[in-house]
């Protein structure tokens, strides 16, 4: 969670906030930081240019990277800034300069972001900006892996797909406006706009489809091991459900989310990688990529707080709370969300409030829809002042709890479906475990990281993963990381990944 303090929510009738199941639980990106790095054209000269070419300059008057240029800032503000790291930033910058050479396009110049988001995600604007997330590279296990994914995005820069898409978009918004006007809301008028839906996923498809054939092509040109695309398309799909509440239903906002992953396409891809040879050809830049990743950033950043198991603890705003056993904690941008058996939610957020009002009184300000005023208690939690309340809406109720720490309130929200005897026991739980951290438990607090470390004679899986710290599912987290399919072994001298803080 982002510096809540910093972001007051209003509590004008305008901005009333309703307090519902999907406030609680909606899904948001985990957001952070990264840098950006400029990749053009090599002049071998040993003096630095005096107007080095950029993306921006080499396509100043193409709208096209206009449109990357001002959809830039948004990205960033989206994805809370940009992952500063020298090491990171020249790895990737290698990938892409080696790509480049072989694109379709090579006076295409293009600006490669890495966002400090822990989700497994790649994406491209018009113009040659191109982003990739610290979770991606963190999943990655060479250097190939990656080239893969960012010569897929480059395929779209190329194609024009994002232009042609927004045209495509836009024909079928008019299509389905002319529609509603003809037809009104009559069976003829709701095929219309189901056709014009379905034609559009068509066509995103078949550019998916053709990024790949393209993607494929230049990862064998420039030298990289062609398979790496199927392969790490296999290591998303067990990302994707290693991550999943249900892994049969749950669909997270990463890659595969917006790039549509038909059974098929892995052999699809296969076979494209073929053309260049059977399997084992080309380099797959291990050893230099694992050397390039040892040290990143894993999970949430230090100004968003951590997800330690149970627990949630931030070292800025100087708090922590456990949320009960069966919880799955989720650190997002806006709020931090918990959901538990039951169809049990837990929301936690906070504001800067400068105000002398009570806590009671600021319950009862205007922010909580289907508040019961009559239920408004004042108590101390962990020293503080605070006070509680029930709200109903729907077939919901819901504990309200604020907490005032000098001049920020924090809040908790706590969902269950109406008439549940476990509301009271969660919400008392969860005040149970609010405190204040101590100046020596904030010192203690380091983030988590990648760090490669090398097998030993003796070594097993099970004992790599104990020595992972901060992560729950070591074995399982470990064998997804490192891409070890169920009864692979490990050999002494191979290098693998694992998660600590130290």
């Amino acid at each position: 969670m982002a510096s809540i303090a910093s972001r007051p929510i209003p509590t004008t009738a305008a901005h009333r906030i309703s307090v519902t199941i999907l406030a609680l639980v909606g899904s948001l990106a985990v957001l952070g930081g990264c840098q950006t790095l400029g990749v053009d054209f090599y002049e071998p000269t040993l003096r630095p240019s005096n107007a080095p070419q950029t993306a921006e300059n080499a396509g100043a008057s193409d709208p096209r990277t206009r449109i990357g240029a001002n959809e830039h800032p948004r990205i960033i503000a989206s994805y809370g800034g940009e992952y500063r790291d020298a090491k990171t930033e020249r790895l990737v910058a290698r990938i892409v300069g080696a790509l480049t050479l072989v694109s379709e396009n090579p006076n295409q110049a293009y600006r490669i972001t890495v966002l400090n988001s822990p989700a497994v995600n790649a994406f491209a604007l018009p113009g040659g900006y191109l982003y990739v997330t610290r979770g991606l590279l963190a999943l990655a296990n060479d250097a190939s892996e990656v080239a893969a994914v960012l010569s897929h995005e480059m395929a779209h820069v190329t194609a024009n797909h994002g232009l042609e898409r927004q045209r495509r978009e836009q024909e079928v918004e008019l299509a389905g406006q002319v529609a509603e006007e003809l037809f009104a809301n009559s069976i003829a008028g709701r095929q219309v706009l189901a056709r014009g839906k379905l034609s559009l996923a068509a066509f995103s498809r078949n550019q998916e489809l053709q990024a790949d054939v393209i993607g494929v092509r230049m990862l064998g040109e420039a030298g990289y091991d062609p398979f790496a695309a199927a392969r790490f398309l296999e290591s998303m799909n067990a990302n994707q459900r290693f991550n999943a509440v249900d892994p049969d239903t749950d669909a997270n906002l990463d890659f595969l989310a917006s790039h549509p992953n038909a059974p098929q396409r892995m052999e699809l891809a296969k076979n494209h990688a073929r053309a260049f040879g059977p399997e084992g050809v080309g380099d797959r830049g291990r050893d230099y990529y694992l050397e390039g990743i040892d040290g990143l950033l894993f999970g949430d950043s230090p100004s968003e707080g951590y997800v330690r198991g149970s627990e949630f603890l931030h070292p800025v705003l100087g708090i922590r709370f456990t949320v009960p056993e069966g919880f799955r904690i989720d650190n997002n941008a806006d709020a931090v969300l918990a959901t538990g058996p039951g169809d049990l939610a837990i929301r936690f957020d906070g504001l800067t409030d400068d105000s002398r009002q009570s806590m009671s009184e600021y319950i009862a300000s205007g922010w909580v829809a289907g508040l019961d005023e009559s239920s408004i208690r004042e108590t101390r939690i962990a020293g503080l002042a605070a006070a509680t309340a029930r709200a109903s809406a729907d077939t919901w109720d819901f504990d309200i709890t604020v907490i005032r720490l000098k001049d920020r309130i924090y809040r908790f929200l706590t969902a269950a479906p109406r008439g549940s005897p476990n509301l009271e026991p969660t919400a008392s739980a969860i005040r149970s475990g609010f405190r204040k951290l101590s100046a020596r438990e904030i010192r203690s607090l380091e983030p988590l990281r990648i760090r490669i470390v090398e097998v030993s004679q003796g070594d097993t899986v099970a004992s790599l993963a104990a020595r992972m710290r901060g992560v729950e599912r070591k074995v399982d987290l470990f064998r997804l990381l490192n891409a070890l399919a169920p009864g692979a072994s490990l050999s002494a001298g191979q290098k693998v990944k694992i998660v600590t803080d130290r």
